[in-house]
């Protein structure tokens, strides 16, 4: 093992898990890992729990128990995944503690299907973070178009939320705008914004993913100098965005305040071309005040084989800009692309819901007392 991981942490990103399942909490291997590789939080998505829960391990006796209640999926789906938010917060509760309420959280996302209904939105953040009961939580709203305002809204009722599913640099300028409107309203209302925390999940391998394939389509040398450049280059015009924004006058009353930074989060940080280093996306995205949410395979990755060596963002804006101008100039649109990504991204978590629900399904009609 190297001391990547440490180092990661001493630079100041924060390293969580992109993963969950009942048997990871049960088994002592979420413990293990915040003990012994510096993982201080957790994201979830409907990916993840369709995955955890139709593997069954461990979910046997509580869909027994629902089978016998004759609940909804619906409620069973949630009661099953709350559950496991609610067990890995509390695995989880001294590194908040000790963070003062950074770190050490869960997050859990609103369903998928409600991605373009900002009012469903709010009301399904308001039952999640009601549900799950742990104040080292997050709840996961997706930037779209009708994510922003529901981003403020939950916000300002003093929820922390997980921005997921951001592509696009105008997107994330957006979901920064909402996260300090919903602070300024929380402040209006008297509430206390140190309790109210929030991070941006900005997107990096699919970037890369769907670019390089338009890039070798084309087939140019060209073409092949841009391949696996954009998305780092993405995602560090990013944080010169939030340099930006926490650098300007609106930050600053809220930071007098007592507000807390909205964190970029790094996810999607799996490599998913085999010509490109399997720590890309963890090296090359190293700066202060981030998060890096990692797939298991990405965390062990980096502490084998990684090498951090300090901050790897700060002086790359210019080369960033040039590289996706490059793209651009290669006929391949980036407002197309991001967009692209953003609508795959809803749809893709949404198929997976809709697969939770029916692989739950099939779960209860066979241990429902009727059946035998």
């Amino acid at each position: 093992m190297t001391d990547a991981l440490k180092r990661l942490s001493e630079e100041g990103v924060a390293i969580w898990l992109d993963d969950l399942s009942r048997k990871r909490i049960t088994t002592g291997d979420l413990a293990e890992l915040i003990d012994q590789q510096h993982v201080v939080g957790v994201t979830t998505n409907p990916s993840i729990f369709q995955k955890a829960i139709s593997g069954g391990d461990g979910y046997e006796q509580q869909l027994a128990d629902l089978a016998a209640r004759g609940v909804t999926v619906e409620e069973a789906v949630r009661m099953i995944t709350t559950a496991d938010v609610r067990d890995a917060a509390d695995v989880l509760r001294p590194v908040f503690d000790a963070t003062g309420g950074k770190d050490g959280r869960v997050s859990i996302e609103v369903d998928p299907r409600l991605a373009h209904n900002t009012k469903a939105t709010v009301a399904e953040a308001k039952q999640l973070a009601w549900l799950v009961d742990r104040p080292n939580t997050f709840i996961k709203i997706p930037a779209t178009r009708a994510g922003l305002p529901a981003i403020t809204e939950v916000i300002a009722k003093g929820i922390s939320v997980n921005v997921t599913l951001i592509f696009s640099l105008e997107r994330y300028r957006e979901v920064m705008d909402a996260y300090l409107a919903g602070l300024e309203k929380a402040k209006a209302a008297g509430l206390d914004l140190d309790k109210i925390h929030s991070v941006a999940s900005f997107f990096v391998s699919r970037v890369d993913t769907e670019i390089d394939k338009r890039l070798d389509a084309l087939g140019t040398e060209d073409a092949k100098a841009a391949r696996g450049k954009a998305a780092l280059a993405n995602a560090r015009l990013a944080y010169q965005a939030y340099e930006e924004v926490i650098g300007g006058d609106r930050w600053s009353v809220l930071d007098r305040a007592g507000a807390n930074v909205q964190r970029p989060l790094w996810a999607s940080t799996g490599v998913k071309d085999p010509a490109y280093k399997d720590t890309l996306y963890v090296e090359d995205l190293v700066a202060p005040n981030t998060v890096n949410t990692m797939p298991e395979a990405t965390l062990e990755a980096t502490g084998d084989h990684g090498t951090v060596s300090g901050n790897t963002i700060a002086g790359t804006y210019e080369q960033a800009r040039a590289e996706l101008d490059a793209v651009e100039k290669l006929g391949i649109g980036y407002d197309e692309i991001v967009q692209l990504l953003e609508d795959e991204g809803v749809e893709k978590f949404e198929a997976s819901w809709n697969d939770l629900l029916k692989s739950t399904e099939a779960e209860l009609k066979r241990l429902s007392p009727s059946e035998g």
